[in-house]
């Protein structure tokens, strides 16, 4: 059994065919091995975020910020999805309303199977052009060369939300409208700290969505929701899913 029971009401919301959102946040990929901005051996770790992660230290260095995010790029090739990331596509592939809203930008949840996503903060695997504004797909690992051109001739650039910046207006307007119309809302693996992102959830509770989250540790958000589950969402997603009869396999 998972490690706190599943309500009944949250059985039947699982089975049921009412809308449902997602929001993940990096605990989700942490179980892949992908450490969080906040955990201690990551890329992160010893590095100034202001030093490579905002538009003026990309002005001022692309080649330092290009090196750093090579890396979290080869770092994400690396990896695979996990039993989380699985779930969530399983319950997308019920059929039901549905959209998985992330933060995370290693592309885990796509190589799982999901479709119906927002990606909040962007993408390693899309660049953009700071001259013309064109974005591309591109997953070489390594890049070669860096700093990356367009073919207009301009600096490519991550395409990923950094400090400072706003969100992507489409991508959040689409989780808004998500969390207004959701029955349900899964709050998998994320902080709930980082906002406007951190918002959704909670525009979903004030809508009537009956709000659970899963995480180890307690969040602000802890408080808000109908139920927590304290531990691993690799495995609390799929215990939860078998309880409600909802198989795996039905992921692509």
């Amino acid at each position: 059994m998972p490690s706190t029971v599943p309500s009944a009401r949250l059985l039947a919301l699982l089975r049921g065919h009412e809308p449902a959102l997602v929001f993940t946040g990096a605990g989700v990929s942490r179980e892949s091995g992908i450490p969080t901005f906040r955990d201690a051996g990551g890329l992160w770790e010893g590095v100034d975020p202001m030093e490579v992660a905002t538009p003026e230290a990309f002005d001022e260095d692309p080649g330092r910020v290009w090196r750093f995010y090579d890396a979290r790029r080869r770092q994400a090739a690396a990896i695979r999805p996990n039993a989380a990331h699985r779930a969530i596509a399983a319950i997308e592939a019920t059929g039901r309303p549905f959209l998985l809203a992330t933060q995370n930008v290693d592309g885990l949840h796509e190589l799982a199977g999901s479709r119906a996503m927002v990606r909040l903060h962007g993408s390693l695997w899309q660049l953009r052009c700071t001259s013309c504004g064109r974005r591309s797909d591109d997953r070489r690992v390594p890049l070669d060369p860096l700093p990356p051109r367009c073919a207009c001739g301009g600096l490519l650039r991550p395409d990923v939300v950094w400090f400072g910046e706003a969100l992507p207006m489409v991508a959040f307007g689409r989780a808004e409208r998500a969390a207004r119309n959701a029955a349900l809302c899964l709050v998998v693996g994320t902080s709930s700290l980082v906002e406007p992102a951190a918002g959704i959830p909670r525009i979903a509770r004030a809508s009537g969505a009956y709000v659970v989250e899963i995480n180890p540790e307690a969040t602000p958000l802890s408080p808000l929701a109908g139920e927590r589950f304290a531990g691993a969402a690799g495995v609390i997603l799929p215990e939860l899913l078998a309880a409600a009869g909802i198989p795996m396999e039905s992921a692509a």
